[in-house]
């Protein structure tokens, strides 16, 4: 077995990045040539000080680590090093990939990876169009990675096991600081049917400055990224901007023009994303996903693609008068004309049947 120590000692010095540390691996093969090179070699990778070089020529690993790597072993985490077979080849691509990952669960099983992310603060219809989106992505057995973040990232993870599919977590603090700490049972379902990752130490804390360097792995070990609801100023764009950055694709849900949640990812629509609708949608832009022998027929009159149920008369013409953005039941017994109270048990009927959602505040809204 390879020995984690070195990887983990030259990532700590101080003064050695992603980058630099990218660059002393590939010169010199492992972290063990680099505590074991001369001065004048390390000197003449770029980047590297004068002063750099002799710290690194007598430096030692601090006591952490191994307490660190005790851990590790006691807990069932695994460290992958940029070096093993089991290390996301996409990722080893970008810029500046992680020397190494923390794992949670089984990341040998991930194949074809696509990233779904975007709002913390999301609505019905993003939650329930990324449920959508990634159960049928995940049912292709597409890999869904997003950040376990509260809103778009739980649904993307929670979608992809509602099939029994993979699913992936990036985190932005270690694999011993679950965060958000109501995400705890969350953590280990994807354990089970994935992996938790993260290139944090297992104790480090969700700092701020950690979110947009998590971004880059959860669009750097992906094909493509998909953004379901996001502002002007959302965090999702950073990673939409670093999955372009990267040569990846990316990919927009288009939401409502009245809504400020989906100015985002409108913004990314012009700018050249593809919109989403469909799974297929997504999968068609890479050969290498093969495309469901048998689709949805396509209903263009109602939001989320497929045909409606089968449904009583009276139903069916509540059923038509909802779409996928919450209606309040007064609004909608002036649109259908029909009595609240004779409304209000053909949604129940609805919601019993699966078929329509009811958000706080007695609003109503299609389920998808």
């Amino acid at each position: 077995m390879e020995n984690i120590l070195p990887w983990l000692a030259l990532k700590s010095v101080p003064g050695i990045g992603n980058l630099l540390f990218k660059r002393l691996v590939e010169r010199f093969s492992t972290p063990e040539s680099v505590f074991q090179a001369k001065q004048s070699d390390l000197s003449q990778v770029d980047g590297m000080t004068q002063r750099l070089a002799d710290t690194i020529r007598r430096y030692r690993a601090p006591d952490w680590i191994h307490a660190e790597l005790d851990l590790a072993d006691r807990k069932g985490y695994r460290i992958i090093t940029f070096s093993d077979a089991d290390y996301p080849a996409l990722l080893r691509e970008i810029p500046d990939p992680p020397p190494y990952l923390y794992a949670c669960g089984d990341i040998r099983r991930p194949s074809h990876c696509i990233a779904m992310v975007g709002s913390r603060n999301a609505t019905d219809y993003g939650v329930q169009t990324t449920l959508r989106l990634s159960r049928d992505l995940a049912a292709q057995g597409i890999t869904v990675v997003s950040g376990m973040a509260r809103g778009i990232d739980t649904a993307a993870h929670r979608g992809a096991l509602a099939c029994q599919g993979m699913t992936v977590a990036v985190l932005g603090s270690g694999l011993e600081r679950i965060y958000p700490a109501e995400n705890r049972k969350l953590f280990h379902e994807i354990a089970r049917h994935g992996a938790v990752i993260s290139e944090f130490p297992l104790h480090a804390e969700p700092e701020a400055h950690h979110f947009p360097m998590r971004n880059r792995i959860i669009s750097g070990m992906s094909l493509g990224t998909v953004i379901v609801e996001a502002t002007r100023r959302s965090g999702s764009l950073i990673t939409a901007r670093l999955a372009a950055e990267q040569n990846r694709e990316v990919f927009a849900v288009p939401g409502s023009i009245n809504s400020f949640k989906s100015t985002g990812t409108h913004t990314l629509i012009k700018q050249g994303a593809k919109l989403v609708e469909h799974a297929r949608d997504v999968m068609e832009e890479f050969p290498q996903f093969s495309m469901p022998a048998e689709r949805a027929k396509i209903d263009p009159g109602k939001p989320g693609g497929v045909s409606p149920p089968t449904l009583p008369d009276l139903e069916q013409e509540v059923y038509e008068a909802l779409d996928c953005y919450p209606m309040h039941i007064d609004a909608l017994a002036v649109k259908t004309g029909m009595a609240a109270g004779k409304l209000a048990g053909i949604l129940l009927n609805l919601e019993l049947k699966g078929v329509v959602l009811h958000s706080p505040g007695n609003m109503f809204s299609l389920k998808h």
